[in-house]
């Protein structure tokens, strides 16, 4: 006796209950070459079989053989597009270990892109149940949060990542964040360590560490203003990272910074149940390996060309894992990908995200939101649109775009401050600057204009 399931729901199928019974997945495939159009919905039936009970042949269905249960637990494809090779997948939550994104993965994308029969896959969208949602432990601060110990009721935090990225010694970097801390009337919020600044010769942690927050702590105790250092824990040993993320609460720190894609969602979880703590700072180096797709296709407009997972797929993900801030690109910018920085921003930050052409949505059960960060060539001249687009909400990370002001640093933190009190005011911004044309804005326009800095 042998068997093989059929994975292809009826036509006009949907699942009942989807948040409490199924999490749902959203596909865009490319067949092999020499594989015709014709075999698209038998390739659809192959990645439901493939990331859940199924086989490439077969196999025996006798006594203690596992397949009632599998034919039980079945995933099954529906919605199937044939025009644009889209099409969702529906599997049932008892296919899942709650609480383990590495599971979860591992089935719902683990072997699919290894199929022979695709040339391109691309997992648009996850929509997960209720109990899955609800067994993760989600942001610990989160927007509200921050705000709290911050002690900022509205608008932006705006952050510096010192450039060059690396370069500055300890010392140095500790002289920079004085300088930020304390130019344009203390109005600047914090900085933050790039993703090449670990532990290095002429910058050791620890000694970073300790003098960037005495400074903090010194210009706190002064001014009465509230800052933030994002310091880099990020290691590929899990112990050294622990290590480095108490030093910092030593410190008086409130924040880390993490490379999250490096050190894998493993360590983000763990960081989370063991280090409550501290607020974590998601960095989001090497995401472009993940989610980077240049097809014309990444918007269901044409091919697709490449094996890959959109960026609002991460986002959802780190919101379940506990970050309470993380990279989500911001409008036309270098770090924008495929006009996603607002589905970023609703699928963090929403407490029911919605369905869109290009997601599912996601109900999230009051789990807490996550900040945006917004980054990636912004400078004094783009805060606004940033602010219009993706809400008050958002870190707004500005590194050459405030080192790099003619006047010096000074006048590019004078600068962001000037066009964020625009921003919120709903003021225009290009009137204020004819009506004070010697101001660090206006000279800020002036050396960079209104649109992003966009490195191609």
């Amino acid at each position: 006796m042998a068997v093989q399931f059929d994975y292809l729901a009826p036509k006009g199928w949907k699942p009942k209950n989807p948040d409490k019974d199924y999490l749902i997945t959203y596909l865009d495939i490319e067949l092999a070459d020499g594989i015709g159009d014709d075999k698209f919905e038998d390739a659809a039936a192959s990645c439901a079989a493939e990331s859940s009970t199924g086989t490439w042949t077969e196999v025996y269905a006798g006594k203690n053989s596992g397949v009632k249960m599998a034919d039980k637990l079945k995933a099954v494809a529906y919605d199937l597009e044939p025009k644009t090779k889209t099409f969702k997948i529906a599997y049932k939550k008892e296919l899942f270990e709650e609480g383990n994104m590495a599971g979860i993965l591992a089935g719902i994308a683990g072997n699919i892109d290894g199929m022979k029969m695709l040339k391109a896959f691309r997992l648009i969208d996850v929509r997960f149940p209720e109990s899955i949602v609800k067994s993760f432990p989600g942001p610990q601060f989160g927007i509200s949060g921050v705000r709290e110990f911050m002690g900022i009721e509205s608008g932006p935090l705006l952050c510096t990542v010192p450039k060059p990225k690396v370069g500055r010694t300890a010392k140095e970097q500790a002289e920079l964040a004085k300088i930020l801390f304390t130019a344009a009337n203390g109005e600047y919020h914090g900085i933050k360590d790039d993703e090449n600044l670990t532990n290095l010769y002429f910058n050791k942690f620890e000694d970073r560490c300790k003098r960037v927050h005495a400074v903090r702590r010194d210009i706190e105790k002064k001014t009465g203003k509230k800052k933030f250092y994002l310091c880099n824990i990020s290691h590929s040993d899990m112990d050294i990272m622990m290590e480095r993320a108490e030093m910092i609460k030593k410190e008086g720190g409130r924040w880390l910074m993490v490379d999250v894609v490096t050190t894998g969602f493993t360590a983000i979880q763990t960081l989370r149940k063991h280090n409550p703590g501290l607020a974590i700072h998601a960095h989001r180096a090497m995401h472009g390996l993940l989610d980077r797709e240049s097809g014309p296709g990444v918007h269901d407009k044409g091919e697709i060309l490449d094996f890959s997972m959109s960026m609002v797929v991460i986002a959802k993900i780190m919101r379940l894992l506990g970050v309470d801030s993380l990279h989500g690109g911001a409008p036309k910018t270098k770090m924008e990908n495929y006009g996603e920085p607002k589905l970023i921003q609703e699928a963090l930050q929403l407490d029911i995200t919605p369905e869109s052409f290009i997601t599912l949505g996601q109900n999230w059960y009051g789990m807490k939101g996550v900040w945006h960060t917004a980054s990636g060539g912004l400078h004094a001249g783009t805060i606004g649109d940033a602010i219009t687009q993706l809400g008050e909400d958002i870190i707004i990370q500005a590194g050459g775009g405030i080192l790099g002001h003619p006047w010096g640093i000074e006048a590019g933190v004078e600068a962001v401050v000037q066009a964020k009190e625009i921003a919120m005011q709903k003021g225009d911004i290009k009137k204020w600057i004819l009506e004070n044309p010697d101001s660090s804005l206006a000279k800020a326009a002036q050396h960079w204009g209104f649109d992003p800095r966009i490195v191609y």
